[in-house]
């Protein structure tokens, strides 16, 4: 059996210019479980998997992330819950893939510094 070097994700880091703000948004309006943060940088948990917001060390770091898909389990439920906290979405939630008896559905979004996010669900029909 062949031993692989990288295991898992265990961090996602996101560029933030206002870290109060996107704190804010991240555990007000997503949910999130804020680990600790410091001057420049917050931790969240996210089900296993680490997010860290940080402001940019040097400006070349100053970019918008990849997008990030937030897996749910009501696509709908959810789209309706975080437009009743005034998250900005880009569209509605569709469908993106049908294979055999399984929808991914998808919305994306934006958070408070710019960055496009997703929600994902997988739906059986």
């Amino acid at each position: 059996m062949e031993n692989k070097t990288i295991k898992k994700i265990g961090q996602i880091g996101v560029p933030v210019k206002d870290l109060n703000r996107a704190i804010d948004f991240y555990k007000e309006k997503l949910d999130l479980s804020l680990l600790f943060n410091t001057n420049n940088m917050a931790f969240f948990e996210c089900n296993g998997l680490r997010l860290m917001l940080t402001l940019p060390e040097k400006e070349e770091f100053a970019l918008l992330s990849s997008v990030i898909y937030y897996e749910v389990s009501n696509i709908k439920d959810t789209y309706e819950r975080l437009l009743g906290k005034e998250v900005t979405f880009i569209d509605e939630p569709h469908v993106v893939a049908k294979m055999g008896q399984t929808e991914t559905w998808m919305v994306f979004f934006k958070d408070t510094e710019d960055n496009t996010l997703a929600l994902m669900s997988e739906v059986q029909v």
